[in-house]
């Protein structure tokens, strides 16, 4: 009974709001019937911040009493008591408190943005390796993402970051080794320190596997596989997630020999992934090659060359 209740004064507001809509001026009156002679009668209205206590008769005039806590009336009214303020839903705060005449506002969390066509707040979209935010999202938008222009890269997924200018070699006195692309920084080499090519590839490796997406199982696999100087295989890895996946590769490679960085695409084409690990052996012949053209050297070592 409550509950038709509330609906009812529900109907009769929201039915005062679109007049209110479609007219010059609210009439502060409304028909009833005087409890005393029978006879039609004009009550005022109670206005905003109050409801109707008692309604008016010929001797006196309507009652009006202001809304309790937690409720409000945002327009000339006569209904039996105020509506409850609203609640904020899933990921939303409050952007302005409930009055005694308005309702509570509502915005998006910190991160979020209002989706209209799931009439929910959703959280922000990560720009994807490759790709920078153009535009930061907002609580009414989400982010805008663009491919990242030449000369710069991203090697994460993001929501904030834009994309990063390549590094200079030529700059720090270095010859470029592996020039950049949209997803990893330009790789630079001290011809006077000459290391293995697996070395400098180490640096694009975790980026490598973030920008070349594959199932779960697959790097799963990849990660078990990974040679380790104890020869031990971590038994964890076929039930780690995405993220924790990409950070075993990260630790990996920090401490990986470079034997062992040399073992990475056969390993990656071993288990399906035959095109990913092509493209990391390019990456790799590519390292070696300028290497040996922007260093002057014909034959590095036989690790390199291998």
């Amino acid at each position: 009974m409550e509950f038709l209740t509330l609906l009812t004064e529900l109907f009769i507001l929201l039915s005062v709001r679109a007049w209110l809509t479609n007219s010059v001026a609210a009439p502060l009156t409304y028909a009833d019937t005087d409890p005393i002679t029978g006879r039609p009668v004009q009550c005022d209205r109670c206005p905003p911040g109050t409801y109707l206590r008692a309604g008016c008769s010929s001797i006196r005039k309507s009652d009006c009493a202001a809304c309790p806590d937690g409720s409000f009336t945002e327009l000339w009214n006569y209904i039996g008591r105020c509506l409850r303020c609203g609640v904020c839903g899933r990921n939303q705060v409050v952007k302005k408190e409930c009055t005694a005449d308005s309702d509570c506002q509502c915005e998006c969390k910190q991160g979020y943005f209002y989706h209209q066509d799931y009439d929910m707040c959703m959280r922000h979209s990560e720009c994807p390796s490759g790709h920078g935010v153009l535009t930061r999202g907002t609580a009414e938008k989400d982010t805008v993402c663009h491919i990242c222009p030449e000369g710069t890269f991203s090697d994460i997924s993001s929501a904030n970051q834009n994309c990063t200018q390549h590094k200079s070699c030529s700059d720090a006195g270095l010859q470029w080794v592996l020039k950049g692309s949209t997803w990893h920084d330009s790789v630079c080499a001290n011809c006077e320190e000459l290391k293995d090519g697996a070395e400098y590839l180490k640096e694009i490796i975790p980026s490598f596997f973030i920008f070349h997406k594959m199932n779960i199982k697959r790097l799963r696999r990849i990660v078990h596989r990974l040679p380790s100087q104890e020869g031990k295989k971590p038994r964890e890895a076929l039930e780690l997630n995405f993220s924790e996946l990409h950070a075993h590769i990260g630790n990996w490679v920090s401490s990986a020999t470079a034997a062992q960085i040399q073992q990475l695409p056969d390993i990656v084409i071993k288990v399906g992934a035959t095109s990913v690990g092509e493209k990391l052996q390019s990456k790799l012949n590519q390292i070696q090659s300028h290497v040996a053209e922007h260093c002057n050297t014909d034959i590095m070592s036989n690790d390199i060359t291998g």
